[in-house]
């Protein structure tokens, strides 16, 4: 393997330790590295399918403490949105939506980690627009994870819960994206990697406390703006 693919192979794993110990996180560690490495019309279908694998791991064992409600409330504007952002930013150059998101983003997670708790984000409204953003970020560079990350962050869920119901969601959500988009089969080193990493992060999981599972949320999705901040500018 080359450097990029070593380098790759390591996000993946990371990433699927993330997703599993946090409830997210896989897309937003791993598509950045996919992507350098095999290219944006590869790598981007490749994560999705990585992406399912990477959820549908954990929620096999924590499926019965799913959310079902707001994970429904969540994909609905999610499942509508993602037909029409691929249609809409089709021939779009993204690059500045991506940065003015990826801020937005950046913006989201420096106050509810100061502790901010936003009541808009517990309306219906709030869950549309979260689902609305997620589809299209989804879209433009397979990192759907931070609208609902911060989401999930202001509601204050149980921690077992919201990693059940982050699990649910981004396995419908890719699901749904890699109809639209299509997919890629993924290296075996890849598929290797990622469950390696799922299984140390579901060994981990149920030690985290709530604050702490909050906090990783936190750092993944600011991880993931980052990124996709760093991807457009490049």
């Amino acid at each position: 393997m080359t450097g990029l693919d070593t380098l790759a192979v390591a996000a993946v794993a990371l990433g699927a330790f993330a997703q599993a110990a946090t409830g997210m996180g896989f897309s937003l560690i791993a598509a950045p590295a996919l992507i350098a490495a095999v290219g944006p019309h590869r790598g981007v279908p490749t994560v999705l399918v990585l992406a399912v694998l990477a959820s549908l791991l954990p929620l096999s064992r924590d499926w019965r403490h799913t959310r079902v409600r707001d994970t429904g409330r969540l994909l609905v504007p999610t499942l509508l949105g993602t037909p029409v952002a691929a249609w809409l930013l089709g021939a779009v150059d993204t690059r500045l939506l991506a940065v003015a998101a990826g801020l937005g983003v950046l913006g989201g997670v420096a106050l509810l980690a100061r502790g901010l708790r936003s009541a808009f984000l517990r309306r219906p409204a709030g869950a549309w627009i979260s689902g609305l953003a997620s589809a299209a970020l989804n879209v433009i560079g397979g990192v759907g994870g931070p609208p609902i990350g911060l989401y999930a962050a202001n509601a204050g869920w149980p921690a077992r819960e919201a990693r059940a119901t982050l699990h649910a969601f981004f396995l419908v959500q890719n699901i749904a994206t890699m109809a639209v988009l299509g997919f890629v089969l993924p290296s075996w080193p890849a598929v290797a990697a990622l469950a390696v990493g799922a299984i140390s992060g579901m060994v981990l999981s149920p030690r985290l406390s709530p604050t702490v599972a909050r906090a990783g949320v936190l750092v993944v999705s600011a991880v993931g703006a980052l990124a996709l901040i760093g991807s457009a500018l490049t």
